[in-house]
Order: structure tokens, then C-alpha cells, then sequence
């Protein structure tokens, strides 16, 4: 048993590479990211689509139900495709955190670093995983949509790679893109990665 697994980030919202949104709410997507969910749900068009999920947060959600709807289809939302709790950093201006050494020790060892008062990129990637897992062990009808967040995927990606965390900003994960993956009960083969709109 196995699934074809196809990781979008969500598109584009206001404060994207400007502020650690995180949990805290965000106003959705912008122009430019509604534009991106639309090229994803486009360029999924020719997959058997059967199941689109999605993190609870809005900017996934509003991802998520663009490419549902292409398909005919309502997202589901599940809590282990959600950001990264960023703890005390959530809502910081990504800016001000240059020459902080939490920060500078969290982009360097990911693997060990702890966000101060958020989640670990471990304990992340591990609920990420299990929750692939256990789609890959299920048997389905076509491929399978997961709205999540980049840290999210990168984390996934290296994970099935087998790459140490600590090198997980190595590659790019970009707003609207898709990362596609086989899952099984024998772990995950990368078939693309952030595949997106020119």
C-alpha cells in the first residue's frame, strides 16, 4: 500500500517573508497567492485527486478550497499539517530578530534548537510524518493534496531524504509550490520538488 502525496504550500499573504506570522492569524491570501493556489489547483488538474487537506490556518484553508473545489471536493483540516508554533517569536518582524542568538541557533541547528515557548522542528516533523504515514498506509483511489506551510515540507522532505534538520533551509519551498512524494509503509520516495509557476 501506498499513497501519492502532493505537498503545496499555501500562496502568498501580506506579511510572507516580512513577519513570523505562525499561528497567530493571518488576513488570507493576497492577490499574488490566490493567483498561486489557482496555478496549483491548475497544474494538479490532470491527477485523480480524491482528497485535499489542509492546516487550520487561513492562508492553507483559503489554498485548500481553491484546489478542492477544482475537484468538486471539501478540504478536511488536520492539526498535524499546522504551522510551526513559533512561541514568543509568533507576529515578529523577521527583521529584528537578526543577531539573536536563539534565533541564529535555530536557523543553524534545527535539529536540537528550541523555539523560546513554541515547538521544536523535531517534534514538527515528526507529527508531519506519522500523519503521512498513516495516508501512505491507507489504499485510495487516486492522489492525495496536503495544504501545509514551508518549514512543514521542507522538514518532511528532508526527513524522507534522510537529511539532518540542520540542512533543511538548503532547498526552497516557495509559496503555491508542490512537492510530490510516494508514501508507504516502507517510508517515502521524492518524486518532485517546488514544482511552480514561472
Amino acid at each position: 500500500m501506498a499513497a501519492i502525496i502532493h505537498l503545496v504550500r499555501h500562496g502568498a499573504h501580506a506579511d510572507a517573508g516580512r513577519v513570523l506570522t505562525g499561528r497567530g492569524g493571518d488576513d488570507g491570501l493576497a492577490a499574488a497567492g490566490a493567483a498561486q493556489a489557482a496555478w496549483a489547483a491548475e497544474r494538479l488538474a490532470s491527477q485523480a485527486i480524491v482528497r485535499v487537506e489542509s492546516s487550520p490556518q487561513r492562508r492553507t484553508r483559503e489554498t485548500a478550497s481553491v484546489i478542492a473545489a477544482a475537484f468538486g471536493i471539501a478540504p478536511r483540516i488536520v492539526d498535524a499539517l499546522d504551522e510551526l508554533d513559533f512561541g514568543d517569536w509568533t507576529g515578529r518582524v523577521i527583521a529584528d530578530l537578526d543577531g539573536d542568538p536563539a534565533w541564529t541557533h535555530w536557523n543553524t541547528a534545527r535539529s536540537a534548537a528550541q523555539i523560546p515557548g513554541g515547538e521544536r522542528m523535531t517534534d514538527a516533523v515528526a507529527r508531519a510524518v506519522e500523519h503521512l504515514g498513516a495516508l501512505g498506509a491507507g489504499t485510495w483511489d487516486g492522489a492525495i493534496v496536503c495544504v501545509s506551510h514551508s518549514d512543514i515540507i521542507r522538514g518532511v522532505v528532508a526527513h524522507y531524504l534522510g537529511l539532518s534538520l540542520d540542512r533543511m533551509l538548503a532547498f526552497d519551498v516557495d509559496p503555491g509550490s508542490i512537492t510530490s512524494l510516494v508514501v508507504g509503509e516502507w517510508g517515502g520516495r521524492l518524486l518532485s520538488l517546488n514544482v511552480r509557476a514561472a
